[in-house]
């Protein structure tokens, strides 16, 4: 679940750059009213109509999912207006630097405990992390603030006694009313509204609650069963696609810091993945390498 949510994520900016006409708030505004209908959608399929009514009963799971939908808009609004204002870099350092904040979060507040092992691969992802950060410094409020509001609205839905489904349909309906506002502003300006222009065009606009359900669907479900830290590490796997989107696609030049944290990140994963596996072998009886 969290590679599927993390690869649809490194991907989005092909499909931001396909909808680049639309303006970035409006483009939030329909991500939301486009959703809703597919959480419907697949509650009515998967029957789940009952937790859904009672995760909306529950005033401390409704109080915690409107402060995750606020954490979910603001990245949301600071990564799209990012992508489409060309700080593709700027946007993708963000969440190179989200999967460290996860793991801050993880031993802060969850109580989580790192081996040696994922100590030094986060030691080798935070080099990594901070070669790329300079580079980036002038921009660095950009990819903080991403990092934080995304790691934050994590550490929510983490916590959050509510299941994936009921989570996200409730952050769609308590986001509803102001997306549809913003949206009907932008209708009444001299370009008009971004949906109904041509087939082809609220088509992509449409298909903008996909690109929002399905992998916010699965970074919560798998949220609520790995630790926050191994989800952490990840992560990883989003902001490397979007660099070699933005090498291959945008024509952005490959700058010796990329290389040099690109080999720095992947040699941490590989630790990482290392230390899992040996865990499982102990785990099981056999014996784990040194």
């Amino acid at each position: 679940m969290a590679l599927g949510a993390y690869l649809i994520w490194g991907v989005m900016p092909l499909y931001l750059r396909l909808v680049h006409w639309v303006p970035p708030y409006e483009l939030i505004g329909w991500r939301i009213i486009c959703t809703l209908p597919i959480c419907l959608l697949i509650v009515a399929l998967r029957r789940e109509h009952g937790a859904l009514l009672r995760a909306l009963a529950n005033p401390r799971v409704v109080g915690a999912l409107l402060v995750s939908s606020v954490l979910i808009a603001v990245n949301w609004t600071i990564y799209v207006v990012a992508i489409q204002s060309g700080h593709i870099f700027a946007a993708s350092l963000g969440y190179y630097i989200n999967p460290l904040a996860n793991v801050l979060f993880g031993t802060l507040f969850l109580g989580e405990r790192l081996s040696r092992r994922q100590w030094l691969a986060v030691g080798l992802a935070a080099l990594g992390v901070s070669l790329l950060a300079w580079d980036a410094r002038d921009m660095l409020w950009i990819s903080l603030s991403l990092a934080v509001s995304f790691s934050s609205y994590g550490l929510v839905r983490k916590l959050a006694p509510v299941e994936s489904l009921p989570g996200l349909t409730i952050e769609t309906l308590l986001m509803l009313i102001p997306a549809a506002l913003v949206t009907a502003w932008f209708a009444q300006g001299p370009d008009g509204s971004a949906m109904g222009r041509d087939l082809a065009s609220s088509g992509l606009l449409a298909f903008s609650g996909a690109m929002t359900a399905i992998p916010l669907l699965l970074f919560a479900a798998a949220a609520r069963r790995m630790d926050y830290s191994a989800l952490g590490m990840v992560q990883f796997l989003a902001p490397t696609i979007v660099f070699i989107i933005g090498l291959g696609v945008f024509g952005e030049p490959l700058r010796p810091s990329q290389l040099a944290c690109f080999a720095c990140i992947w040699t941490a994963i590989a630790v990482f993945v290392w230390d899992i596996l040996a865990r499982r072998r102990a785990a099981s009886g056999e014996q784990a390498p040194a």
